[in-house]
This record gives C-alpha cells, sequence and structure tokens, in this order.
C-alpha cells in the first residue's frame, strides 16, 4: 500500500460500504425479529432471502479490513478502539452464524427470545461500527 497511494483509500472504501451491506441485511432481520417491519416476511425467510448478501458483505469486510491492518499493524494494535472493534466484531460473527440464524430460522415462535436476540445483535453490530469509528478518535487523543 505503500507504493500506491489509492489501493488505502479503496480498501476503505470496499469496507464501510461491504459494512453497510452485512450489517444492513442483518438489521433486516433484526427488525423482523422485534416484530416491527415488513409484516408478511418472516425472520426465517428474510435470513434465507438476504444470507449470502450478508456472507459476501463479511467476507469482502474482512478481506478489505485486512489490508487496511497490514497497513500499520503496530498502530492498530496499539488502538484500543481497534482491538474493541475486531473483538466485538468477532463475536457479532459468532453470534450470528449460531444463535441469532437458530432463532430466526426456528418453527417456535417466541416473542421474548426473538427480541432478546435480535437486541444483542444490534448491540454487538453497532459497537463494531462504533469501534471503527473511535479508532481516528482515539488516534487523535494519543497525539
Amino acid at each position: 500500500m505503500i507504493h500506491h497511494e489509492w489501493i488505502f483509500p479503496a480498501a476503505e472504501c470496499v469496507h464501510i460500504v461491504c459494512f453497510a451491506l452485512s450489517i444492513g441485511t442483518i438489521a433486516v432481520v433484526d427488525i423482523s425479529l422485534l416484530g416491527w417491519g415488513l409484516p408478511r416476511k418472516t425472520a426465517s425467510r428474510l435470513l434465507q432471502s438476504t444470507g449470502l448478501w450478508t456472507l459476501a458483505g463479511l467476507v469482502l469486510v474482512i478481506f478489505s479490513g485486512f489490508l487496511i491492518f497490514l497497513s500499520d499493524p503496530a498502530h492498530y494494535l496499539a488502538n484500543t478502539a481497534f482491538l474493541l472493534k475486531v473483538t466485538c466484531l468477532t463475536l457479532a460473527i459468532v453470534f450470528n452464524y449460531t444463535i441469532h440464524r437458530k432463532v430466526a430460522m426456528s418453527k417456535n415462535e417466541s416473542p421474548v427470545a426473538d427480541r432478546l436476540v435480535a437486541g444483542i445483535s444490534l448491540v454487538l453490530w453497532v459497537s463494531v461500527v462504533f469501534g471503527g469509528l473511535f479508532i481516528a478518535f482515539s488516534d487523535q487523543l494519543n497525539t
């Protein structure tokens, strides 16, 4: 990335767009689990419809994030916000493909479980976004 000044901003753009895609598709399922939107589409149908988009977005997020990380690994590893983001991202991905998926695909309707899982999912994904935003802010505080 040092020799091509356009690679870092391009990786950032891909990273942000793919995060919006993957978190957006997950949020649609969460909103359905909360009972707030798309009354004719169940959470399981939404999950099936958006699953490949979510996965594609997450793969590109991880790839572009790794490229960004490689631009200055020591800097990122010393950044508390980055460490928070990576921790929340890992937890969010594991949660999404285990508990979240199981509840969204479940035929047993339990509004309490649906709302709890959707709430946890949204908190995890919003934490990832805030972690990413605060990477730059924590840099400014340390200078």
